[in-house]
């Protein structure tokens, strides 16, 4: 017996890739609240490095082409996007040091971010979209939060591509600083050539004692 799938059946749409889109804030805007936020954090998963946050409050008037999720564009691309988005926006940045995030834990570190991001607007925002389950504590406003964020929301796009972008210099500086793990080549990320750097000269003050394989090395 042939099974068909209706024209409009949502499993013709599972596969289909999110586009961000400025609608989640006009739906902001409508129940009265403006100016509307975006906020987003990089840098959750490496080994060494911090997190870093960005608040984003785009122009409607003058919103870049091409914002999409940081981790769908080149590096070229963000770069150039970045310049675009400083350009046009009211933005703000944050991060948590491995430091912190040691003492606390990296979702605690990555919300405290956000939320200094979000204080730190020089613009004060009605309302915040969120990437991902939470919208920090403490915030003037209030605020939502958006799984895939960052591919559903323009605002949340462009702080992410801000997060992306700063931490990648911050850990390419680092670079210089502490050469013997190749951060710029891959910000801090468990990659081979990490590891080995880990294995040959042990961790730096910017590593994460918390994650594993570092977390052995302090006790």
């Amino acid at each position: 017996m042939s099974r068909s799938t209706s024209p409009d059946s949502p499993m013709l749409f599972e596969d289909a890739p999110l586009v961000p889109t400025f609608e989640l804030e006009l739906i902001a805007r409508r129940a009265g609240h403006w100016p509307v936020a975006g906020a987003d954090e990089a840098g959750r998963g490496p080994l060494a490095g911090p997190v870093v946050a960005a608040a984003v409050i785009l122009d409607p008037e003058h919103i870049p082409n091409g914002l999409n999720d940081s981790k769908q564009l080149s590096a070229t691309r963000r770069e150039q996007l970045f310049a675009e988005i400083l350009a046009t926006a009211t933005v703000s940045i944050a991060s948590s040091s491995a430091a912190r995030i040691d003492t606390t834990d990296i979702r605690k570190a990555s919300l405290d971010a956000m939320r200094r991001a979000i204080c730190g607007l020089a613009m004060p925002a009605s309302y915040v979209l969120t990437d991902g389950l939470d919208v920090p504590a403490g915030l003037a406003c209030p605020g939502k939060a958006v799984v895939k964020g960052d591919a559903r929301s323009f605002s949340i796009a462009a702080a992410s591509i801000v997060a992306k972008v700063t931490r990648d210099r911050m850990m390419a500086r680092a670079g210089v600083v502490f050469p013997a793990y190749g951060f710029a080549a891959h910000a801090g990320y468990g990659t081979a050539q990490h590891r080995a750097g880990i294995e040959q000269h042990g961790p730096c003050p910017l590593h994460r004692m918390s994650f594993r394989p570092l977390r052995k090395e302090a006790v």
